[in-house]
């Protein structure tokens, strides 16, 4: 059936509501502001419009999180006064756990030194500065996600549809339907997170990617209400070791935040040999260690979530602009995993972006953009900063061990480490079949009172899905799960998905089929990353969908 689709023309779309587009949004309202007497045939500030998958700004937000006011220094001269800050960083310490005893570092690495940062929610933070956005004048659009990429001629994108609302479960119009919008753009702005949707199908599309694939890991996390004074605010602490396995990259932290809550979480890489591998094993586990035991005990777990987080660092950086296009935040690939931060560069690129593209409309040439945007990036603190971890990730590609040395030389050698560029290959690629793959315990009884299954920590995640709509969890090929994968990896989507959407489930003839929780989904997209065969695709739900990530 055709749909006729409302159409509107836009100086830009910016596609996601996320640290990078809102400081992008607010950057392009400065601008506006302060040239617009001067420079009155300047675009409309009603005609840059801000997606956002979310019920709200903020809802899918999640990080650790200690953030580096560096770029909020520059957006936003006295934020601090303003913003919802949880502490800053009064001390911290890194620790190295073995199964009963916790090591503490005599000196602090130079990268966890955090004096002069904060403790933050990222979820409180990206609310407020997306009131500071609409304050600025411009309008974001919640429950509203991208679906699909617009192209013209050569490639060039030319805008973005947004996704239809009222269709059901069977791909059916249900009366409330309402088609998607057809945004008219000559630049669309790609600030989806780590594997946005349309990201994927514009490099996917073009063949674009950097020297190394894009390397991923997955954070687990819980907020904890504890005794008072068990965890005072402002104090960062950092792990490494225990239980993650030598041959797999990970750790932990925990942050002391106000009103005596505790942030903590584990990070694991997705680039490991087991093919059981379960990050929120992993994470329960953590827990049970007396050192992290001792500042639980007593409280209660409060808030969850799971996000994936770009690590693989600038040779996995993929071009930053083209025709039409622009990545910024993580959808490019902008964390230092040395230091555990993306926050202030995800808000330099979006300020970054914003300058280009208004340079772009005071000389009437909106193509320059897919120059000058890049070499902004180059010349600033964004390269400087990721060009002396170039090599950091890739090193632990070998165990934990191999990746300290790797460290180490790295910090002597301004980013080289052993070689240069350090070639890596794709997190799936380096699982290893059943019969090759090395095999852990990853067998858990949670007590729900310190350790918890999945499905509970999804409920405290406040995730919540229109039940009757198109799946936003697309299997290509369900026999391949039913029949290959079952038998060579072990249906391992059952074990690295941090809240239990795939199981495989008993059929009438005895086999086991794969099933899919679709209302489950925390949007993490560690499935979409890390499945064997590349065969899931994680697309927005209808209406805005998913977790409601409230402080965390």
């Amino acid at each position: 059936m055709t749909t006729e689709r409302p159409s509107l023309e836009a100086a830009v779309v910016i596609v996601g509501a996320g640290p990078a587009g809102l400081a992008c949004g607010l950057r392009l309202a400065q601008l506006l502001d302060e040239h617009r007497e001067r420079e009155p045939r300047l675009p409309a500030k009603d005609s840059i419009f801000i997606l956002e998958k979310g019920r709200e700004t903020g809802a899918h937000l999640l990080s650790g999180a200690v953030l580096d006011p560096s770029a909020l220094d520059r957006l936003l001269p006295g934020w601090r006064e303003r913003a919802p800050i949880e502490a800053a960083v009064a001390d911290d310490a890194a620790f190295f756990l073995t199964s009963r005893r916790a090591l503490r570092f005599p000196i602090t690495p130079p990268p966890l030194r955090n004096h002069g940062n904060y403790v933050v929610s990222l979820n409180r933070l990206g609310k407020w500065l997306g009131e500071q956005v609409e304050a600025a004048g411009l309008t974001i659009f919640t429950a509203t996600a991208g679906a699909r990429l617009l192209f013209g001629e050569r490639h060039a994108v030319i805008g973005v549809r947004t996704d239809d609302k009222g269709v059901d479960r069977r791909g059916e119009r249900k009366a409330n339907f309402e088609p998607g919008y057809d945004l008219k753009t000559p630049l669309v702005v790609l600030a989806e997170g780590p594997r946005g949707s349309l990201t994927k199908q514009l490099l996917g599309r073009l063949g674009l990617a950097g020297p190394n694939p894009q390397l991923y890991a997955l954070g687990v996390k819980e907020i904890w209400s504890v005794p008072a004074g068990r965890m005072p605010p402002g104090r960062v602490w950092h792990t490494m070791g225990w239980p993650v396995p030598r041959s797999m990259y990970g750790g932990g932290w925990i942050y002391g935040l106000a009103g005596h809550r505790v942030s903590l979480g584990l990070v694991t890489g997705l680039e490991y040999h087991d093919p059981g591998a379960d990050p929120h094993v992993l994470f329960q586990r953590f827990k049970t260690h007396p050192f992290v035991r001792r500042i639980l005990a007593g409280g209660e777990m409060i808030r969850y979530g799971a996000k994936t987080v770009p690590m693989g660092g600038y040779y996995s950086q993929p071009p930053a602009a083209g025709a039409g296009w622009m990545l910024i935040g993580d959808a490019a690939g902008l964390v230092n995993s040395q230091r555990l931060k993306g926050i202030h560069l995800a808000i330099h690129s979006g300020m970054l972006a914003a300058e280009a593209i208004f340079d772009s409309w005071r000389t009437g040439d909106p193509a320059a953009v897919a120059r000058t945007y890049p070499e902004r990036v180059a010349a600033g603190a964004i390269r400087r900063e990721l060009w002396t971890v170039r090599n950091f990730h890739q090193g632990f590609e070998r165990g934990l061990f191999a990746g300290l040395l790797n460290g180490a030389a790295q910090m002597l050698t301004g980013g080289r480490g052993w070689r240069d560029p350090m070639l890596a290959r794709a997190g799936h690629l380096r699982m290893q079949k059943l019969q090759a793959a090395p095999r852990h315990d990853w067998s858990l009884q949670p007590d729900e009172q310190l350790t918890f299954s999945k499905i509970t920590d999804v409920y405290h995640s406040g995730t919540r899905h229109e039940e009757d709509q198109p799946p936003h969890l697309i299997i290509h090929d369900t026999d391949i799960c039913n029949t290959r994968c079952i038998v060579e990896y072990g249906n391992p989507c059952q074990h690295f998905c941090p809240a239990q959407v795939y199981e495989m489930l008993p059929a009438e003839d005895g086999t086991k089929r794969i099933h899919v929780n679709a209302s489950n989904c925390v949007h993490c997209k560690t499935c979409d990353i890390q499945d064997p065969y590349e065969i899931i695709t994680w697309v927005p739900p209808e209406g805005g969908g998913g977790p409601n990530y409230e402080g965390m």
